[in-house]
């Protein structure tokens, strides 16, 4: 007999944490286990609709504005109509309700954090009770060790409990050859260097940084381009700030793209210049498409790209390192191409959505 696995979640929208959850149920062994989504906030989202078509089910309850104990009581009711084995929980406030609806159940309840806020803080509330919490928690995971660190320092969560479970991706589509008409639909020559990012327009990520780098690294190299694939609030700030630094020829903003493994497979090099991040899904995508990776060393970046073997991991908000870098990955291409190998095989040891599965069963099993 099958196990029933339900995954919950905030939303099933187009995000990091919710790719993570996709990629997971995908490959999930079918034979074994019957997965479905259960969204807390009324919204299923782009991959909840691709997940129905698929055959899953994906439903959502209506979360009311604070504590909503009505929905402890719906999901409830949801674990013993349809006799779920394992509650999977996504970030700390599915987490909440999904441990309370469980209570008094069979269900077994798992809570994985996908990142933190920035800037962390402790809430005196959560260093209270996360304890007891645990106690009634099977297995609490974490996506990087920082993750983990930031889970025991800030929530108080035993450190015995928590097991790092790293992101994994499918990644059939990013070993498809380069497709030349990228550039020419950018209007970017095949000469030209082309750094690129892809990431949410968002102060968080801090784009400015690579910006002001291309100012720079133009002057050595001045067929250089920077591709910003995404979109969000920063979008026309973003915009200014490439005009203020007479760069805006230089910079291409592609908007929201559901197709970004067409656009790694035309950068050079793959930049990441974030204040905060988790185990960042665009660093996954880069090294399955063999980019040497530039990422400040926030987070788990340092987890995920080896500093000076698969990239380099630099100061926050410091520009002049990061032209630095660039500029010596352009003069030593082998250097490039040695470090976009290592990279490919780094991910195919560690971060491909099957390992993330197999480590999720194991728990599943047990």
């Amino acid at each position: 007999m099958k196990k029933r696995i339900v995954h919950v979640t905030f939303d099933m929208g187009i995000g990091g944490a919710e790719q993570v959850i996709y990629n997971l149920i995908e490959n999930t062994d079918s034979s074994a286990y019957e997965v479905s989504v259960l969204c807390t906030d009324q919204h299923i989202g782009a991959f909840g609709i691709q997940l129905q078509k698929k055959g899953y089910c994906v439903e959502a309850m209506s979360r009311k504005p604070g504590f909503d104990f009505s929905l402890i009581k719906k999901i409830h009711d949801y674990i013993l109509s349809r006799k779920i084995d394992v509650l999977h929980c996504h970030q700390y406030t599915p987490y909440i309700y999904g441990l309370f609806g469980a209570a008094l159940t069979p269900c077994k309840v798992i809570f994985t954090e996908h990142g933190r806020f920035y800037p962390d803080r402790r809430k005196l509330k959560r260093v209270i009770v996360n304890p007891f919490l645990s106690l009634m928690t099977a297995y609490i995971t974490a996506i990087s060790s920082a993750t983990r660190d930031a889970l025991i320092r800030f929530e108080n969560f035993p450190s015995r409990k928590i097991k790092v479970v790293y992101n994994g991706i499918s990644d059939a589509k990013y070993r498809l050859p380069r497709d030349t008409n990228v550039r020419k639909s950018l209007g970017i020559s095949e000469n030209a260097y082309i750094l690129g990012t892809v990431a949410r327009l968002d102060p968080i990520k801090n784009q400015k940084m690579m910006i002001k780098a291309l100012k720079i690294v133009r002057r050595s190299f001045p067929e250089t381009f920077l591709i910003i694939v995404g979109d969000g609030p920063e979008r026309e700030t973003l915009k200014n700030f490439a005009s203020e630094l007479q760069v805006s020829s230089h910079v291409v903003f592609t908007g929201f793209r559901e197709d970004t493994h067409l656009f790694y497979r035309n950068m050079d090099m793959f930049l990441l210049t974030s204040f905060s991040e988790g185990t960042a899904m665009t660093l996954l995508e880069a090294m399955a498409s063999c980019l040497p990776c530039i990422a400040t060393n926030v987070g788990g970046n340092p987890e995920i790209v080896r500093d000076r073997e698969t990239g380099f991991v630099i100061p926050g908000d410091n520009e002049e390192i990061l032209a630095e870098k660039i500029i010596y990955l352009f003069e030593e291409k082998s250097m490039r191409e040695k470090m976009g190998q290592a990279g490919r095989r780094r991910f195919e040891e560690n971060f491909t959505a099957k390992k993330m599965a197999e480590a999720y069963q194991e728990m599943y099993k047990k």
